[in-house]
C-alpha cells in the first residue's frame, strides 16, 4: 500500500510547506497562493516553443533557477506568467493548453484521493471539500439540478491577470480529471468560459469534444448528473482513508484567514443568489456580530469585502466578454442596470462603460 501511495503523491508532501508555500519569515502563505505545477507544465510548452521563458518568468515576479525548489506561488504571479507565455508564443489558446496536460497524479495527494473514491460524485465532492491544498485562489464547486450536474471553477480575484486563462486551464484540468475517473471517451454536454470567443476555435472544440460556450457569465462544465454515481474502478477505500486522513492532517495546521473564507463564500454565493451576511456569517458557523466584529479586528468590513468580489467580478466580466451592462448586472444580482451602474461608480470612481472602454483603448495601444 505504501509504494501505491508514494506513487501517488508526486510533490512527497512532508511537512506543510509541500501544499502551501512559506513565505520569508517563515510563516504559511493565506488566501491567493497556487501550487506550481502549472508553473513548470508552462516553463515545458514554452522550451517546445524555442522561447526563452527566462524573461517572462522575472517579469511575472518569478526566478527561473527556483522552479526546482518551488512548491508554491502567487495566484496573480500565475496570472501574469499565463498572459506574458500566451502574448509571447502568439497563442489564444495558451490556457487550454496548460490545462490538458494535468493528470491526477500531477495533484498529488488529492489525485489519489480522488482515484480511490467510490463514485465519481464522491471523487468531485473530495476536490471542492479539500481544493485549498491545490489551490488558495479559487474554489470549485459541484452542483446538480435534475438530470444537469455543473463543476464551476470560480477564482476570488476575478480581475487579476490573466483570469480568463487562468479558467479556461481549471476547465481543462477538470476535464482530463473527469476523464482519469470516468474513461478517455468521457466528454461534457458544455464547456462554459468567461473570454472573449477567440479566432480559432478549433482547439477548444478539439479538446473537449463538446459545443464550447464563449463569453459565459462563469468557467464551468456541464454533464449528465447520472455520471456522479457511476463507481471508480479499482478504487481501493483503504487508500482513500489513509490519503484523506493524511490531508486534513495537513489541513488542521493550516491558521484560518477570515478574510479569505468571506471571500470564498461570497464568490460561492453571488452568481446563487443575493448576497446577505447573515448567510455567510452561517455558512461559516458564527453569528453575524462576531463575524463583524472579528473582520473590523481584521480592518476591514463585511460590505466591503462583499463589494470588492463583487467588483473583482463586475471588472471580469467587462474586460474578457462582451456581456451587455443588462446580463452582467443580473449576474451580480443588481434589481437593475442602473443600481449596477451606480455602485460600480462608487466603488471606481467611473461608470462600468467608461471603465470597459478604457481598458480597451490600453489593449489597442
Amino acid at each position: 500500500m505504501s509504494s501505491e501511495l508514494l506513487a501517488g503523491d508526486t510533490w512527497s508532501f512532508s511537512p506543510i510547506e509541500r501544499s502551501r508555500a512559506l513565505n520569508k519569515d517563515g510563516r504559511l502563505t493565506s488566501i491567493g497562493s497556487v501550487h506550481v505545477c502549472a508553473v513548470r507544465t508552462i516553463y515545458e510548452i514554452l522550451i517546445e516553443k524555442n522561447i526563452d521563458s527566462a524573461d517572462l518568468f522575472r517579469q511575472a515576479g518569478i526566478e527561473p533557477q527556483t522552479l526546482s525548489t518551488l512548491e508554491a506561488i502567487s495566484f496573480a504571479s500565475l496570472g501574469r506568467l499565463t498572459a506574458l507565455a500566451a502574448s509571447q508564443a502568439q497563442c489564444a489558446h495558451f490556457g487550454l493548453l496548460v490545462g490538458q496536460r494535468t493528470t491526477l497524479a500531477s495533484l498529488g495527494l488529492l489525485g489519489s484521493l480522488l482515484r480511490h473514491s467510490e463514485t465519481v460524485g464522491d471523487a468531485l465532492g473530495a476536490l471542492e471539500t479539500h481544493y485549498d491544498l491545490l489551490n488558495r485562489g479559487a474554489l470549485i464547486e459541484v452542483t446538480r439540478e435534475a438530470a444537469v450536474a455543473t463543476v464551476r471553477y470560480s477564482p476570488y480575484d476575478p480581475d487579476a491577470d490573466g483570469i480568463s486563462l487562468h479558467c479556461e486551464r481549471a476547465v481543462a484540468a477538470l476535464t482530463n480529471v473527469l476523464r482519469s475517473l470516468c474513461g478517455p471517451d468521457w466528454r461534457p454536454d458544455e464547456a462554459l468560459l468567461p473570454r472573449l470567443e477567440p479566432p480559432n476555435t478549433g482547439p477548444y472544440r478539439s479538446f473537449f469534444r463538446c459545443p464550447v460556450r464563449f463569453e459565459q457569465e462563469y468557467a464551468a462544465l456541464v454533464f449528465p448528473a447520472q455520471c456522479l454515481r457511476q463507481p471508480i474502478a479499482g478504487a481501493r477505500p483503504v487508500i482513500r482513508s489513509v490519503v484523506e486522513r493524511r490531508i486534513r492532517q495537513l489541513e488542521a495546521v493550516v491558521p484560518s484567514d477570515l478574510i479569505g473564507e468571506v471571500r470564498r463564500q461570497v464568490r460561492s454565493t453571488v452568481v446563487k443568489k443575493r448576497v446577505e451576511k447573515s448567510q455567510i456569517a452561517q455558512s461559516l458557523a458564527i453569528c453575524r456580530r462576531t463575524l463583524s466584529r472579528r473582520l473590523r479586528a481584521e480592518g476591514t468590513t463585511f460590505r466591503s469585502v462583499a463589494n470588492q468580489t463583487r467588483l473583482g467580478m463586475a471588472k471580469q466580466l467587462l474586460y474578457d466578454t462582451n456581456l451587455s451592462l443588462a446580463e452582467i448586472s443580473a449576474a451580480l444580482e443588481f434589481s437593475e442596470p442602473a443600481a449596477f451602474t451606480r455602485a460600480f461608480r462608487r466603488w471606481t470612481g467611473t461608470t462600468p462603460s467608461e471603465w470597459r472602454n478604457r481598458r480597451t483603448i490600453e489593449i489597442i495601444h
